[in-house]
């Protein structure tokens, strides 16, 4: 399984998705920079994703921005330690705040976010939806952006939705079933068929939805 983990590796997805879906030919011509989005593995990595839940990019990047200035270095064990007030400056709901502790919890317990990247997708999922507060979209996009996984699709993203129904003119926009199933065609390059749909919906929205990495 090819890791996606340069920007050659998006360009060899990118080239072998407009092969398997000429449709894509157009959604990368207008994508602009299709970026790799990449970052270290670990509990920090993770933190951002939970922070990103249903807010947009630029209240994650805020949201997160005080967090880690108020926890430096963001640690597990920073994170157990600190109290309900700390959460509150940083702008962290209560459901996101027992999230970020229950991830905390279950790292100290053992759970390694290293070893999780060389797993396979169904075994790592599984065992990151396992932590309370951790769904199946913020492992997901765990795994793309710190496992480098090639065979994602965040079908549940709303940005995703979004772009791929604007890009391939289907209205109303694919929900979450419609889309797993569209976004199987493109598979074993789903990794970056999702950056790529992130990417667009920069380009055609004026902003980035993509969750912070």
């Amino acid at each position: 399984m090819q890791r996606i983990v340069t920007l050659d590796h998006i360009t060899m997805g990118l080239d072998a998705l407009c092969s398997i879906d000429p449709r894509l030919g157009k959604v990368r011509a207008m994508a602009g920079e299709v970026p790799l989005r990449l970052s270290e593995p670990g509990f920090s990595s993770l933190a951002s994703i939970v922070v990103s839940q249903q807010v947009s990019r630029a209240s994650a990047d805020a949201i997160f921005g005080r967090l880690i200035g108020l926890l430096d270095p963001l640690t597990p064990q920073a994170v157990l330690a600190a109290g309900e007030q700390v959460f509150r400056e940083a702008g962290l709901s209560r459901p996101k705040q027992r999230g970020l502790v229950a991830v905390a919890q279950a790292v100290e317990d053992g759970l390694d976010l290293h070893r999780l990247c060389s797993l396979d997708a169904t075994e790592a999922l599984d065992l990151l939806t396992a932590v309370p507060g951790i769904g199946p979209w913020t492992a997901e996009c765990y795994l793309l952006f710190s496992a480098g996984h090639p065979d994602i699709f965040p079908a549940r993203d709303v940005a995703l939705q979004s772009a791929v129904g604007h890009a391939l003119e289907i209205n109303p926009r694919p929900g979450e079933k419609a889309l797993i199933k569209l976004a199987e065609s493109w598979s074993p390059w789903r990794g970056v068929a999702s950056r790529l749909f992130w990417a667009y919906y920069r380009e055609t929205r004026g902003r980035d939805a993509a969750p912070p990495v």
